[in-house]
């Protein structure tokens, strides 16, 4: 119903942002990281909003950007994942360092957001790991921004992935090889070389 609502900010409290639009206050569930992106109190900001609709209630849930709305919405739509579950976990990490976990079916990393237990965690990578593209991974979560080093071994780890599958391994067999190894080196080269060895078992 709403694609985006833009407006002053008013109030940042806990999990929620008030935004003044067209002299109504709206109240917008949002993750830890839109909490961080959002600008200081009277100025102005664009929340991509998605409307929740249930028969006891309407809830307004807000984003910093369309990725992550887009992530929301890809976690919603799996089984048991609700909407505050889904903001949960995409205030856990930043949202490349989420769909790298989805990607490589990183159980112990999903499993960290409040309330995903190892069950649900599970679903989500098995679910979504065909959804995330290497573009998700590889593109800056907040856009524009100067490029960390952990955005840099995301990159790696993509580069290796998608070598592995060239030379014919299936993207299980690459995700599980590189899991494995990716905090033994943040060099794409050396990554391939060591999810080689470990595939082979030396």
């Amino acid at each position: 119903m709403y694609a985006f609502i833009e407006g002053k900010v008013c109030e940042k409290n806990a999990g929620e942002l008030i935004l003044l639009a067209g002299g109504v206050g709206y109240r917008i569930n949002c993750s830890m990281n839109t909490l961080a992106a959002a600008p200081a109190l009277g100025e102005t900001m664009r929340c991509y909003t998605y409307l929740s609709v249930r028969e006891d209630a309407m809830e307004l849930f807000g984003f910093a950007s369309r990725e992550e709305k887009r992530m929301f919405l890809s976690l919603t739509g799996v089984s048991g994942v609700g909407p505050k579950m889904a903001l949960a976990l995409l205030g856990s990490m930043p949202l490349k360092e989420l769909n790298l976990a989805i990607l490589l079916g990183d159980v112990t990393a999903l499993s960290r957001a409040p309330g995903i237990g190892k069950k649900t965690a599970q679903r989500i990578a098995l679910e979504l790991k065909d959804k995330v593209s290497q573009e998700d991974v590889g593109a800056a979560a907040t856009g524009g921004s100067a490029v960390p080093a952990q955005s840099m071994a995301a990159d790696c780890v993509t580069e290796a992935l998608e070598a592995l599958q060239a030379l014919g391994y299936t993207p299980a067999e690459a995700r599980s090889a590189v899991q494995s190894v990716r905090d033994q080196s943040d060099k794409t080269d050396e990554l391939i070389k060591l999810a080689l060895r470990s595939m082979a078992g030396m």
